[in-house]
C-alpha cells in the first residue's frame, strides 16, 4: 500500500495475482462478471502483443535490421530495450493480425484495442512498420502502445498511440510510472519529460525517477497520479523556443494542483535524450540538480533573455508570471512568490498583489458566467435546473397545517437548513458590500450626539450579544475575517478575503461585491420614481436577518425538545419520577419557545395559529 499508493483491497488483489492466490470475494452480478472477463481478455491480448512485438525486435531479421539498428543508432543498449519491453511491428499489412488470430484472439478484440483495423472485411495492422513502446499501468501490465515510424516520408505521422479503450485512458496514464515509483519515493521528487525515449535515456543514465506525458498535454488526472507519490516535480524542457512555450502551459496546471515546481532548461537544440548522449551520467545528474530553478526564477530568466528591452513583451511576461502565482492554492506559498517576484522585478508587493487579485477575480467571474451559460443551456434543453432560493424572504416556520411530527423531523429539516443558509448568505453579503460604511447607531440616548461605527463592527456586536454563530462553512470563513479585524478595530478589504486559499470563499466574495442589477439614475429622474436602495435600509435588513436567525435557532431547539420528549415516553409510562420532572421542564421550555416564536412572527407581521 505504501510503495504503490494503493488502497487495501487493491494491494490485496495485486499480491494475490502476483503469487497465484485465489481470493474469495462477494458474489458479483452477471454484468460485472462479463465486464471483468472482457477486461481480462483484453489485458491478455495486450500482453501477448507486447511479447510478440518484442520477439520481432530481437529475433526476426526485419526487426534486427530496422528496429534494433534504429535504437542502437540512438545509443540505446539492449538491456534498456528489454527493461521497457520495446518491440517492433513488421512492415506488413497483416503479419501481427494473422499471428494473433492463430493464437486464439478474435478480430473484434484486436479492433477494440486499436491493434488492427478492418478494411473491406480484412484486418490490417495499425502499427505496421513501427517500433513499439508498451504503455503500462502501475502494476506493469500493458494497456496500450505507442508506435514510432521509421519512415522518412514527411506525410507519415511520426507517432501513433493506441485509441482509448476499456483499458486505456490517455489522460490518466504516465509512461514509465510503473518503473519510476520506487525511485520517486526515494528521491521525493519526479522528473517530467515529454517523450518515450527521454524516459528511456535517463533510465539508461541511472536516473529512474522520471515519467512522461507521452507527448500529450498534461492533465489533472496525471498530476493527481504524481501527487500520490510526491509533491515535488522538476519539468525538463527542450531547449527550443517552441518546446518552451508548449511546456509553459502545463506549469500553471501543476501549480494549481499544489505541486512544488522546478524547471530545467537544456541547451538550445537538445532534449533529455540527446543531452544524455553527450555527457557522462554523473555530469547529467549534476546538470539537472544545478540548473533546476523554481518557476518564477525560470520565467524571470526568460524575461531577461527575450524581452528585457521591449516594454510590451516585458509587460506580457510579468503578467504571465503573476498569472502563474495566482493559481497557487496555498496563500503562504503565494505570498513567498510575490515577495520573490517583487525583488526581482523591482515592483512593490502591493502592486503585484493587486494585479494577482485582478487575475483571481477575472477567473472567478468567468467561472460564474460559465455556470450561468450552462444553466441557461439546460433550461433551453428542458433539463431540470434547481432554482436558487429567494435572497430574502420570511419563511413559514410554523409546524401547523396538518403535518405530522415525523414529517416535521424529516422533510422540514432540509428546508430549515436551506433557509438558514439563505439568511447567513444575505447577512455576510451585506457585510462585504457595506462593512466599511459609517453606520449611525439607532436611538441614541436623549441629548447625546448620534454615534457612528463601521457597519461590519455593528453587525458583529449584535451577533455576539445574541450568541449567534454563522454555521455555513464558506460564510463562516468570511465572517471570521471580519471578527479578526474587528478586534483590531479595522475593517478588512476585498484583498484580505482574496488571500484566503479557498476558491469557494473567493467566488462568493467576488459575487457578493458586484452589483448584478442596478436601477438607472436616468430612469428615476425621467419617471420621478425613486426605488429604495439596500444601503439606505441597512438597519431594517439587519434586524430582519437577526430575527430570522433567532427563528432558525428557535426551530432547531423545538425540534430537539420534541426528540427528547419522544425518548422519555417509555420511562414516563413506568411512572419514573425523574422522567416526569424532565418532561415538565421540557414542556415549560417549549412554551417559552412558542412565545418567542409568536413575538418574532409579530415582528414580521405574520400570525401563528394556536
Amino acid at each position: 500500500m505504501e510503495l504503490d499508493k494503493l488502497s487495501f483491497p487493491q494491494a490485496i488483489r495485486q499480491l494475490a495475482e502476483r503469487y497465484g492466490i485465489e481470493l474469495e470475494e462477494e458474489e458479483i452480478s452477471l454484468e460485472q462478471q462479463q465486464a471483468r472477463s472482457e477486461r481480462d481478455s483484453l489485458l491478455a491480448l495486450n500482453s501477448w502483443a507486447q511479447n510478440w512485438f518484442s520477439e520481432q525486435l530481437h529475433d526476426s531479421e526485419e526487426g534486427k535490421a530496422f528496429g534494433r539498428s534504429y535504437f542502437e543508432s540512438r545509443g540505446f543498449r539492449s538491456e534498456t530495450l528489454k527493461t521497457f519491453k520495446i518491440g517492433y511491428c513488421p512492415d506488413s499489412w497483416d503479419a501481427m493480425s494473422k499471428a494473433a488470430v492463430e493464437a486464439g484472439y478474435t478480430a473484434e478484440r484486436l479492433q477494440a484495442l486499436g491493434l488492427a483495423k478492418n478494411k473491406d472485411g480484412r484486418l490490417w495492422d495499425f502499427f505496421k512498420g513501427r517500433v513499439m513502446f508498451p504503455i503500462r499501468d502501475l502494476t506493469g501490465r500493458p494497456i496500450a502502445f505507442g508506435g514510432r515510424t521509421l519512415s522518412t516520408e514527411k506525410k507519415v505521422a511520426k507517432y501513433f498511440n493506441s485509441p482509448e479503450s476499456v483499458l486505456y485512458h490517455k489522460g490518466d496514464v504516465l509512461f514509465g510510472m510503473h518503473l519510476a515509483k520506487p525511485a520517486i519515493a526515494k528521491e521525493d521528487r519526479v522528473l517530467l519529460v515529454e517523450g518515450y525515449t527521454d524516459v528511456m535515456a535517463l533510465h539508461q543514465a541511472g536516473i529512474e525517477h522520471v515519467v512522461s506525458s507521452s507527448g500529450t498535454a498534461l492533465t489533472v488526472n496525471q498530476i493527481k497520479l504524481i501527487r500520490r507519490y510526491t509533491k515535488n516535480i522538476t519539468v525538463l524542457f527542450d531547449g527550443d523556443a517552441a518546446g518552451i512555450r508548449a511546456s509553459l502551459r502545463g506549469i500553471d496546471l501543476l501549480l494549481a494542483e499544489g505541486l512544488n515546481v522546478n524547471v530545467v532548461l537544456f541547451p538550445d537544440g537538445d532534449d533529455p535524450d540527446s543531452y544524455s548522449k553527450k555527457v557522462p551520467a554523473d555530469l547529467l545528474k549534476r546538470y539537472i540538480e544545478d540548473e533546476a530553478k523554481d518557476f518564477v526564477a525560470f520565467k524571470l530568466e526568460l524575461l531577461a533573455r527575450g524581452s528585457a528591452d521591449d516594454p510590451v513583451k516585458r509587460t506580457e511576461m510579468i503578467h504571465s508570471i503573476l498569472g502563474s502565482i495566482a493559481v497557487i492554492p496555498d496563500a503562504i506559498q503565494q505570498g513567498i512568490y510575490v515577495k520573490l517576484a517583487s525583488e526581482e522585478l523591482a515592483l512593490s508587493e502591493d502592486v503585484l498583489q493587486s494585479e494577482i487579485n485582478k487575475v483571481i477575480r477575472a477567473k472567478l467571474l468567468e467561472e460564474q458566467k460559465a455556470l450561468k451559460r450552462e444553466e441557461f443551456r439546460k433550461q433551453r434543453m428542458g433539463e431540470q435546473v434547481p432554482f436558487p432560493p429567494p435572497a430574502h424572504a420570511t419563511p413559514d416556520w410554523s409546524d401547523e397545517g396538518g403535518k405530522s411530527a415525523d414529517s416535521f423531523l424529516g422533510g422540514a429539516m432540509a428546508e430549515e437548513e436551506a433557509h438558514r443558509t439563505v439568511i447567513e448568505r444575505d447577512l455576510v453579503r451585506r457585510m462585504l458590500r457595506f462593512g466599511g460604511r459609517d453606520f449611525t447607531l439607532p436611538e441614541p440616548p436623549e441629548g447625546a450626539a448620534p454615534e457612528t461605527v463601521a457597519f461590519a463592527r455593528y453587525v458583529i456586536s449584535f451577533m455576539e450579544s445574541l450568541n449567534f454563530e454563522i454555521q455555513h462553512s464558506v460564510f463562516a470563513k468570511v465572517y471570521g475575517v471580519f471578527v479578526e479585524h474587528a478586534r483590531a478595530e479595522t475593517v478588512p478589504s476585498i484583498e484580505d478575503f482574496m488571500k484566503l486559499p479557498d476558491p469557494e470563499v473567493q467566488s462568493f466574495v467576488v459575487g457578493a461585491v458586484l452589483d448584478k442589477h442596478e436601477v438607472s439614475s436616468r430612469w428615476e429622474e425621467v419617471h420621478q420614481i425613486y426605488s429604495a436602495r439596500e444601503e439606505d435600509l441597512l438597519n431594517k435588513a439587519l434586524m430582519d436577518s437577526l430575527h430570522l436567525l433567532k427563528m432558525s435557532d428557535n426551530r432547531r431547539e423545538i425540534r430537539e425538545i420534541q426528540e427528547q420528549l419522544a425518548t422519555l415516553n417509555d420511562a414516563i409510562g413506568r411512572n419514573d419520577e425523574a422522567a416526569v420532572e424532565s418532561m415538565r421542564k421540557l414542556i415549560e421550555r417549549r412554551k417559552a419557545l412558542d412565545e418567542q416564536k409568536r413575538n418574532i412572527a409579530t415582528y414580521f407581521g405574520t400570525a401563528i395559529l394556536p
